[in-house]
Parts: C-alpha cells; sequence; structure tokens
C-alpha cells in the first residue's frame, strides 16, 4: 500500500488532490478542448485509478472537470492520427483506454461522477464507471460515435451496466443527445442539481459516504460485483454468511456495534459533517 502523499500526476491536464478527510479528488483540466481525451490523458488517468487503488488513506473518489463541459470525448487530434494508425496500433491504443476504464470501475473506494456539462461518447463511459453520477441541470449526454462510423465498444459493458440493453441499442445507434432528467430516468445519473448547487451536492454525498465505515464500503462495493447475477445457491448463501460473520468480528464492525450500542459516534466519523439522510442498522 502506498499514502496518497506518493501520488502526483503525471499531466498538468489532469490534477490530482486529497484533502484532509482523505477524499481524492481527480479533475480533467483542458476546458479549452472541452476536456476531450487523448492517449496521455488516458495515461495520465489510468495511473491514478491505479494509485488511487493502493491507497488506504483514500476513502472517496470524485472524478470531476474544470470548464464548462465533463468531457467531448475523444480528441480530434488524437482521432485524426487513429485514423492513420494500422490496426495493431489501433488495437494497442483501444486496449489502454479499455483498461483506464476497467480500473475506474473497479476501484476499491466509491466513487462519485461530477457532470457539470455535457459529456459525449467517452465521458458516457467514464460517467457510467462510476458508483454514483451527480450532474447539473445543464448537462447533456450523447454515444455519439456512429455519427463518425465508429462504434462506442470499449465503454459498452459499463454503459449497458448503466442504463440497460433495451436503452443502449437505441441510443448506440442513434447517436441523440439526451439530458440530465432522461439521464436520471435511464439510470445513469443518480441526482440533478442546479449548476450552482453541484458543489454543495457532492460534499453532501461525500459526506454520507465519509459517515461509514470505510473497510465496510469497500466491501460492501465488493459485495454488488460479487453477488451480481449469481445463482441464488448454497454457495452464495455460505460465501455472504462467511462475509457477514467475518465483518462482525472485525475491529471496525466491532467499533460500530460497540458505538451504536453505547449511543456515540463511531471513530470514523470523529471529523465528519453529519449527513441529513436518514440511516438504519443494516443487517445484523
Amino acid at each position: 500500500m502506498i499514502s496518497y502523499l506518493d501520488i502526483k500526476s503525471p499531466s498538468e491536464h489532469v490534477l490530482f488532490n486529497v484533502d484532509s478527510g482523505g477524499v481524492a479528488t481527480v479533475t480533467m483540466n483542458n476546458p479549452d478542448k472541452h476536456n476531450a481525451f487523448d492517449d496521455s490523458i488516458i495515461f495520465a488517468l489510468n495511473h491514478l485509478f491505479q494509485a488511487i487503488a493502493k491507497c488506504d488513506d483514500i476513502n472517496v473518489m470524485v472524478l470531476a472537470s474544470t470548464g464548462k463541459s465533463f468531457s467531448a470525448g475523444a480528441d480530434l487530434g488524437w482521432m485524426k492520427r487513429m485514423a492513420s494508425y494500422s490496426y495493431e496500433e489501433n488495437l494497442s491504443d483501444a486496449n489502454a483506454l479499455a483498461q483506464m476504464l476497467k480500473n475506474l470501475n473497479f476501484l476499491p473506494q466509491p466513487t462519485i461522477a461530477k457532470v457539470q456539462g455535457a459529456a459525449f461518447g467517452g465521458a458516457v463511459g467514464l460517467a457510467s464507471c462510476c458508483d454514483i453520477v451527480l450532474a447539473s441541470d445543464k448537462a447533456s449526454f450523447c454515444l455519439s460515435e456512429v455519427k463518425l462510423g465508429l462504434i462506442p465498444a470499449t465503454i459498452s459493458p459499463y454503459v449497458v451496466n448503466a442504463i440497460g440493453q433495451k436503452a443502449s441499442r437505441r441510443y448506440f445507434q442513434t447517436a441523440e443527445r439526451f439530458f440530465s432528467d432522461k439521464a436520471q430516468q435511464l439510470g445513469l445519473v443518480d441526482e440533478i442539481f442546479s449548476l450552482t448547487d453541484l458543489d454543495a451536492g457532492v460534499n453532501a454525498m461525500v459526506n454520507t459516504l465519509l459517515a461509514n465505515g470505510p473497510v465496510a464500503v469497500r466491501q460492501a462495493k465488493q459485495l454488488t460485483f460479487d453477488v451480481a447475477y449469481q445463482d441464488i445457491d448454497e454457495a452464495l448463501i455460505s460465501t455472504t454468511s462467511e462475509r457477514i460473520a467475518a465483518i462482525r468480528v472485525s475491529s471496525e464492525g466491532q467499533e460500530g456495534l460497540t458505538a451504536f450500542f453505547e449511543k456515540r459516534q463511531p471513530a470514523w466519523q470523529a471529523n465528519v459533517e453529519k449527513p441529513t439522510t436518514s440511516t438504519n442498522k443494516g443487517e445484523g
């Protein structure tokens, strides 16, 4: 494991910082090009996601961007270069993007995408890979690849998982632009805020996550990957029983249970602003 103090962004177009609460923010910082990404930005994002995954002192990651647009997807100059690449060079290039998306999707920490404006092409993939997507009412989305005679291939597993096969069949083929309200209906966006309230909405969600046991949050995220689409058989029942038993006797589980019965905050909440959402005891 490493500390976040050891992490540096390899690109001026991707910023990285961590606050005192262990909240990391990865910011695409190329507003003049609407945060479109090329191979160097994909490399920087992948480098940061891999490093964050190894940090016990990072509890939440926010993916954001500067300027009016979240991201315009692929940079035009990069696409022009790719058009002259061989098949082998294109395959290597696509694999780099695919690995970056995979590392974001399976990041151990909870992830929040903060979408303030347009998210086109691969940017829809970035949002789909995050656990929670908070968008402004000015945000818009478009799976625009077919307009260029291409397909949204590397992002497709994550987008289909986010919005479902039926909606994907439509928007992959039509390249229609849709807005925050429709994205929320489809399941891509979780909550919508006015542009001026988006920062506050992100902060509230961060505090909601930080109010929970950090080890439990990571294990809960992994649980969703491990049990999804599985047969509810004796093996799955046994595995899930073992997991709840193990975390009950863990140091974090013991602290959480003790704090609950002693009517006090658990240790991990010491410096966390109390969330306004309701709570419950969960699975005992």
